[in-house]
């Protein structure tokens, strides 16, 4: 027989206070049963709830693996550039082929490639026996018609006093002052001939026009020289160049072009000399944009008195020109090529967006974009050629700015 206090009492199998007995309250039996349910639905209600947020994810990552896979890359912002590289052309400041101007052959040459020669030095002897004789049967010429003109005089001279006792007519001083006139013409034609062969006889000898250096010899001892007169090609004898001072021509391209001014410094890189600068001075400017490659032609003058630089060398060009704005370069292998001009993909809120861009600089690698980019726009490296605006798609890697190289 069990012990009970005072304040409790045993129903069943519940334990009751005392004053719940007292006063007649019994326990209810649906209560638990409420519960039961109650517990029952929270459970359902959360299976099915798992269950949708399953299917809700799942239908998320099949939508996002049919995606198309890309990687971009920020472009880099540059600041306003201050100095530009660019390729450039050196040539001598002074260079001319030598043609002969007699035909004949040629006797001696006095001067081989590389040798100095100072203007009016003899470079080379032609011989031109056609012209020698021609130049001798001028002469000839001359002297008969000298002679001619000499007796022409005396008649003429003769008759205008004897027409004062009128023992000529008139008619016969007009003829004989006529033959006066004619011979006197025949004696200055023969001159001129005399001075032409001349001429042609001096050019046997072939001088330096200027202080330079011979860059070629076409020609050699016995080889037949035609100057072209008579419609064949010109014989091309030498070539002279004056490399003391160089001159460099550089095509600036159109972006940069007005930050170009005469008097502005450049320094020229030769591979040739590493780690080595030549300074020179743009002198002058086309002052016109070229409508085929859209650049501005400019020359530097480079003072060369050792002859350190060889005329035809490549060289690159540093100029200190400001630019407007900053700009931004790209790696080469985001562009996309189309009809209406170039494009690139930027990716914004999971859809391609083609944009237009304006190129600067061809850097070999990357290249400068002037125009059409923002400094956050996350741009598609290597696109595929199907892609359109609105497509959508999934970055699966991402470079930084500092990534570009």
């Amino acid at each position: 027989m069990s012990t009970q206090t005072e304040d409790t009492r045993q129903i069943g199998w519940q334990t009751l206070p005392w004053s719940e007995v007292a006063i007649g309250k019994r326990p209810k039996p649906w209560l638990g049963m409420v519960i039961a349910l109650i517990a029952a639905v929270v459970l359902l209600a959360s299976g099915i709830w798992s269950r949708v947020k399953d299917r809700n994810t799942l239908d998320a990552e099949t939508a996002q693996s049919a995606l198309t896979a890309v990687s971009v890359v920020s472009p880099k912002q540059t600041a306003p550039a201050d100095e530009i590289v660019l390729p450039g052309n050196v040539q001598p400041f002074i260079t001319s082929p030598i043609y002969a101007r007699t035909n004949g052959y040629l006797k001696k040459w006095y001067f081989d490639i590389g040798a100095h020669v100072k203007q009016g030095q003899l470079l080379a002897l032609i011989e031109t026996p056609e012209v020698d004789q021609q130049l001798q049967q001028a002469r000839s010429n001359l002297l008969t018609a000298q002679a001619n003109l000499e007796l022409a005089s005396i008649t003429k001279t003769r008759y205008q006093g004897l027409l004062k006792s009128n023992a000529v007519s008139q008619q016969d001083v007009d003829n004989a002052v006529g033959t006066f006139n004619a011979n006197r013409a025949i004696v200055e034609a023969d001159k001129a001939a005399v001075e032409q062969y001349s001429a042609l006889v001096s050019f046997e000898k072939v001088y330096a026009p200027f202080d330079g250096v011979i860059t070629a010899r076409n020609t050699d001892i016995g080889d037949l020289i035609n100057s072209g007169s008579a419609g064949g090609v010109k014989t091309d004898l030498f070539h002279v160049s004056q490399p003391g001072t160089l001159r460099v021509y550089v095509n600036v391209p159109e972006e940069y072009s007005q930050g170009i001014k005469n008097g502005m410094t450049a320094d020229l890189s030769l591979t040739e000399f590493p780690g080595q600068k030549f300074q020179g001075k743009l002198v002058r400017t086309a002052d016109s944009i070229n409508l085929t490659t859209r650049t501005l032609l400019i020359e530097i003058d480079v003072a060369n008195p050792k002859g350190t630089l060889l005329t035809g060398s490549y060289a690159e060009v540093h100029l200190a020109v400001p630019t407007q704005a900053s700009t931004f370069l790209l790696p080469v292998n985001t562009l996309i090529f189309r009809a209406d001009g170039l494009r690139v993909g930027v990716v914004k809120d999971g859809k391609v967006a083609l944009t237009q861009v304006t190129p600067g600089h061809d850097f070999g690698n990357v290249i400068e974009i002037v125009s059409g980019l923002k400094a956050n726009d996350q741009v598609i490296i290597n696109p595929p050629d199907s892609i359109i605006s609105g497509q959508g798609v999934q970055i699966v890697q991402a470079s930084l700015p500092g990534d570009i190289k």
